[in-house]
C-alpha cells in the first residue's frame, strides 16, 4: 500500500473519533489491560488516524493492539464456547406434549453459560461488531501495511520486514510491499522473514511436502502427521466459530415476521454452510481466492508411499485405505494398498488395518452436512449448491503454482463474501499486423479470420529439419508428467503427457548427454518466437518468457474407443473460465501476469489434437487448428481467447508451448539461468548461435 493512499476500509475509521481510545491519539499507552477487552476495530481506527497524523509510534502501539485484541476476541470466544459444550450438554426432546422442553432447557443454559464466560473479559458483544469495511481490511492483512510503515519511520527495520512479509503473502501482486522487503534485505542484512499470521497446519504440510519431494520420507512423515493433527484441531475450530451470529441477506431485520421453527432453520443452515465449508477454509492459503485442490486426502496420500519407503507397511497400508475413504475408485491407491497387504500376508492379516478414524469421523460428518444441505434446498427454498471439496485431479501445477484464496479467519461464523472481479480491460492498444522479422515465415491468418481477437496463425516458423531435430532432443529429455507434479495424464486419463523446459535441455547438452547443438536449437526457435510475437502485436515494450515448455501428448493404446473427452479441457491462459456466467475472473490461481500465449508444432503425424478457440461458453468453436511443422498459433492470454486441444486418439503430438508476460517481475527464472548458460558458452565457443540471436535480447 502506498503511503499515501487510504483503503476504504480505512476512511471509515477515520469518520468514527469518537469511538477510538484517547490514550492513543494523544500518543499514551493504548487501553488499559484490566478491564473488558478493547474493540480491535477502534484500536485500528486509533493506529490509522495515528499514522496519518505523524505519530508513528503510537501508530504502531495501537495497530500491535488491534491485531493482539483481534486474536484474544477469537481465543476468548473459542474457550467460552468450548467450555460450555462440555458443560451443557443438549438433551434430546422427548415424545407428547412439553416433550421439546428439555432440549430448549438445555439451549437456554448454554446460551446463559457462553454469556456469563464471555462478559466479564469481552464487555457487552455489541462492543465487538466491526464494520464489513473493518474486517475486509484485517482479511487482506492491511494493518500490516500500515505497520511496516510505521516501523520504517522508527528505524525498526526487523518488524518492518516482518510486517510487510506478512501483508505480502496474502497480497502477492503487490510490487511495492515486494520491492520495500528487497529493500530491508539490502539495508538490514540477512533478514528471517515471518509470516504472523501463518496457519501452522499449512506450514507443516509444505514442509512435509518439501522433504517428500527431497526423498527425505521420515522428515516428511513428521511434518505430514503434525499438518494432519495441526488440521482436525482447526477443523474443530472452525466448526465451534461458525456458532456465532449469522446475516440473512434475504430479510430485513425488523420486518423479518418467521415463526419458531422457521426462524431456527434459517440461522441454522446459515451455520450448517458456514461448518461444511470448513473444508476450503483449511485448505485455502494465504493470498488466494481458492482452496488447494484435494487437500486432506494429499496428506494420507503422500503418507501411503513415505511409510512404506521407510517399510512401515501397516502404517502405508493404513493412509492408503484412509485415502481411500475419499477416492474409493483410485486405481493407482488400490493397487497400493493390494501390494501393502500382500507385503503384510504371512506377518498378520491385513483386514485388522483399518482407515484413520479422524478421517472416517470427518467425511461421515461432511457427508450428513451435505444431506441436510440438500434437504434444506428441496424443502425449504435455501439456496445451495454442493462444491467439489475433493477433486482428485485438481488444477494444473507447473513451476508458478502454489494456487491459493485470501485467508477467511473467522470471526463469528462470518464469512467475508469475496466477491470474483471480472477480467479488467488491457491498458494497452490493441494492435496487430506489424512486421513477421524472418523471410521464411509465411502468414496464414489473422484474428479477423480467425473469428477472435489478438489471434495470428503462422507456419514455417522452423523447418522440416529443424522440427525432426528438435523432436530427437525432446525424446532424450522429456519426463512423463513433467511441469504437472509427476501426473503422467494430468488433463485426460487416455494420454500420456511428458515436458522438459529449456533450461534442462541446455543441462543435458553440456553434460553431453544430448547434442549440445540440438538442445541449443530449442532455446534458439523459442527466442524466435517471442520476437515474431512482440513484434507482430505491435507491442510497445518487452515481451518476456514466464514459461518454456515442450510437451507431447501420446495416446494410450486401448483406450480411445467412443473417446467424449479433450486432450485439454476448455480454459483461458491468466484467468479461470466460468462458462455459466460467461466470465473469466482474473484472480489466483490464474496465472493472471501472463499476457501472450503461443504455440509452435513440431509434427502433423497423428490423429485428432486439433487446437480450437471457442466462445467464453467453452462450447461454441470459433476456429479450428491442425498442426503440423513449423506451424505456429500466438494469442493474447485472457478470456477473449478461451481454448484448448481435442483428443489425440493416435499417435503422438509435440510443441513448443510459450507463454509471455509484459512485467518483468515475472520473468521466467529457468530462462534466465539459461541465458547465463548461453552466455557461458558463447565465452568458451562451445555453441554458436544459428540465428545470431542475442541470449540477453529481452533483458
Amino acid at each position: 500500500m502506498a503511503s499515501g493512499s487510504r483503503p476504504w476500509g480505512a476512511l471509515l475509521l477515520l469518520l468514527l473519533p469518537l469511538l477510538l481510545p484517547a490514550a492513543c491519539r494523544a500518543g499514551g499507552g493504548c487501553a488499559g489491560e484490566g478491564g473488558p477487552l478493547e474493540p480491535f476495530d477502534a484500536l485500528y481506527a486509533s493506529g490509522v488516524e495515528a499514522y496519518y497524523g505523524g505519530d508513528f509510534a503510537g501508530a504502531a502501539r495501537c495497530l500491535e493492539r488491534a491485531l493482539r485484541s483481534r486474536r484474544e476476541l477469537r481465543a476468548a470466544r473459542l474457550r467460552c464456547r468450548r467450555r460450555c459444550r462440555g458443560q451443557v450438554r443438549l438433551a434430546a426432546p422427548g415424545p407428547g406434549a412439553g416433550g421439546d422442553l428439555p432440549f430448549f432447557g438445555s439451549v437456554l443454559r448454554r446460551a446463559g453459560c457462553l454469556r456469563r464466560c464471555e462478559e466479564p473479559r469481552l464487555g457487552a458483544a455489541s462492543r465487538h461488531r466491526a464494520a464489513e469495511e473493518v474486517r475486509a481490511d484485517f482479511q487482506r492483512r492491511v494493518p500490516y501495511s500500515y505497520l511496516q510503515r510505521a516501523y520504517i519511520q522508527l528505524n525498526k527495520l526487523e518488524e518492518a520486514a516482518n510486517a510487510a512479509h506478512t501483508f505480502f503473502m496474502a497480497n502477492p501482486e503487490h510490487m511495492e510491499i515486494q520491492q520495500d522487503i528487497e529493500n530491508y534485505k539490502t539495508t538490514a542484512g540477512k533478514v528471517s522473514l515471518i509470516d504472523r499470521e501463518a496457519k501452522q497446519h499449512m506450514e507443516d504440510y509444505s514442509a512435509g511436502v518439501r522433504h517428500y519431494d527431497k526423498e527425505e520420507y521420515e522428515l516428511a512423515i513428521d511434518f505430514l502427521e503434525r499438518a494432519l493433527k495441526g488440521y482436525y484441531s482447526e477443523d474443530e475450530d472452525c466448526q465451534i466459530m461458525c456458532e456465532g451470529p449469522q446475516r440473512f441477506e434475504e430479510h430485513e431485520y425488523l420486518e423479518y415476521k418467521a415463526g419458531l421453527y422457521e426462524a431456527i432453520a434459517d440461522h441454522y443452515m446459515q451455520v450448517l454452510a458456514c461448518k461444511h465449508d470448513c473444508v476450503r477454509e483449511l485448505a485455502t492459503r494465504s493470498g488466494r481466492i481458492s482452496p488447494i485442490e484435494n487437500f486432506l486426502p494429499l496428506h494420507y496420500d503422500y503418507l501411503q508411499f513415505a511409510y512404506y519407503r521407510v517399510g512401515d507397511y501397516v502404517k502405508a497400508l493404513e493412509c492408503a485405505k484412509s485415502y481411500l475413504l475419499f477416492h474409493p475408485d483410485d486405481e493407482d491407491v488400490l493397487e497400493n494398498a493390494g501390494y501393502y497387504e500382500g507385503l503384510l500376508e504371512g506377518t498378520m492379516d491385513p483386514d485388522t488395518v483399518k482407515p484413520r478414524k479422524e478421517a472416517k469421523t470427518l467425511l461421515r460428518r461432511h457427508k450428513l452436512e451435505s444431506h441436510l444441505l440438500q434437504v434444506a434446498a428441496a424443502g425449504l427454498g435455501y439456496t445451495y449448491t454442493e462444491p467439489n471439496y475433493w477433486n482428485r485431479y485438481g488444477a494444473r501445477q507447473d513451476e508458478h503454482s502454489v494456487p491459493s484464496s485470501i485467508s477467511s479467519e473467522l470471526e463469528d461464523g462470518l464469512r467475508l463474501s469475496v466477491a470474483k472481479k471480472p477480467m479488467p480491460k488491457p491498458d494497452r492498444e490493441l494492435k496487430e499486423g506489424g512486421p513477421l522479422l524472418y523471410s521464411d515465415v509465411k502468414f496464414v491468418y489473422n484474428s479477423q479470420q480467425l473469428n477472435g481477437t489478438q489471434r495470428v496463425l503462422l507456419d514455417n516458423v522452423i523447418s522440416e529439419e529443424q522440427c525432426r531435430e528438435l523432436h530427437r532432443v525432446a525424446s532424450g529429455i522429456m519426463l512423463a508428467g513433467d511441469g504437472y507434479r509427476g501426473k503422467t495424464s494430468p488433463h485426460t486419463p487416455n494420454e500420456r503427457f511428458e515436458g522438459a523446459t529449456v533450461l534442462k535441455a541446455l543441462k543435458y547438452g553440456y553434460e553431453g548427454r544430448v547434442p549440445l547443438k540440438s538442445a541449443r536449437l530449442f532455446y534458439d526457435i523459442s527466442e524466435k518466437a517471442r520476437r515474431i510475437v512482440e513484434s507482430y502485436f505491435m507491442l510497445n515494450s518487452t515481451l518476456y518468457f514466464s514459461y518454456t515448455h515442450l510437451v507431447c501428448r501420446t495416446a494410450l493404446s486401448g483406450q480411445q474407443e467412443r473417446r467424449n473427452d479433450l486432450s485439454h479441457p476448455i480454459h483461458a491462459d491468466n484467468c479461470l473460465l466460468d462458462p455459466e456466467a460467461n466470465e473469466c475472473w482474473k484472480e489466483p490461481p490464474a496465472y493472471t501476469f501472463r499476457d501472450y500465449s503461443a504455440l509452435l508444432y513440431m509434427n502433423a503425424d497423428f490423429e485428432g489434437g486439433e487446437f480450437i478457440f471457442t466462445e467464453m461458453d467453452a462450447k461454441t468453436v470459433t476456429a479450428s487448428i491442425k498442426p503440423k511443422c513449423g506451424r505456429m498459433i500466438s494469442f493474447s492470454s485472457g478470456g477473449e481467447n478461451p481454448h484448448g486441444v481435442k483428443a489425440v486418439t493416435k499417435g503422438q503430438r509435440c510443441a513448443v508451448a510459450l507463454w509471455f508476460t509484459l512485467d518483468p517481475l515475472y520473468r521466467e527464472l529457468e530462462r534466465i539461468q539459461a541465458d547465463e548458460v548461453i552466455a557461458m558458452l558463447d565465452q568458451e565457443h562451445l555453441g554458436p548461435s544459428e540465428m545470431s540471436i542475442n541470449p540477453k535480447d529481452e533483458l
